[in-house]
């Protein structure tokens, strides 16, 4: 087999306008997208010719859109629901402050393994994205994919990628609208992944 690499481009959404700073994992927070010096910079560093990819969420769909206008690129990107951000049931759209004192620091005692009242522990999301990367990394071999996916989801990749503990994946800082780039080689007698920056800010 010849050698070959895919080259992931894993860009964090936008930041979310939430004035209340509400909990938002898995809502459909609207994008702000008004910083178009960030946003040019970013594009400015990702590949033409590329396959898009987002979750079913639009911060991140509306965030990809426009990233592609200021590349001249005009791919409509795949939406992939297993690439959603964690979810946090019961929590979702209501105030940190307002949460149930018990439930909040049973769950920030072991964040990686806990889950909020009918939600999902980090654990959980690193298992439900193993199996959409895997397929669309063997699906795609040796293209370059444009991921605009969440903070959360940036960390499961890489702890299935790079085989990390969960408590690895989530010592990574992912800001918005940063860019972490994965390539994995194939057709070499040790195939593999390696990082090529982790949370890069233009």
């Amino acid at each position: 087999m010849k050698s070959q690499t895919t080259r992931w481009w894993l860009v964090r959404h936008a930041p979310v306008l939430n004035p209340e700073r509400l909990v938002y994992g898995r809502s459909d927070m609207p994008v702000d997208l008004s910083d178009e010096k960030a946003l040019r910079a970013l594009a400015r560093h990702l590949p033409k010719d590329a396959v898009w990819v987002t979750s079913h969420l639009s911060r991140t769909l509306d965030t990809a859109l426009k990233l592609q206008e200021l590349i001249d690129e005009d791919v409509l990107p795949t939406r992939e629901t297993a690439l959603a951000e964690q979810h946090f049931g019961a929590w979702e759209l209501q105030h940190w402050n307002d949460l149930p004192k018990g439930e909040t620091t049973k769950f920030w005692t072991d964040f990686a393994r806990q889950h909020p009242p009918n939600g999902e522990s980090f654990s959980d999301v690193v298992t439900r994205v193993g199996p959409i990367f895997t397929r669309l990394n063997r699906y795609w071999a040796g293209r370059d994919i444009v991921a605009v996916i969440h903070g959360g989801t940036v960390r499961a990749v890489l702890a299935n990628a790079l085989g990390l503990s969960l408590e690895t994946a989530l010592s990574f800082h992912i800001d918005t609208l940063g860019l972490t780039r994965l390539e994995y080689i194939d057709g070499v007698d040790q195939p593999g992944w390696r990082v090529t920056a982790v949370n890069q800010r233009y």
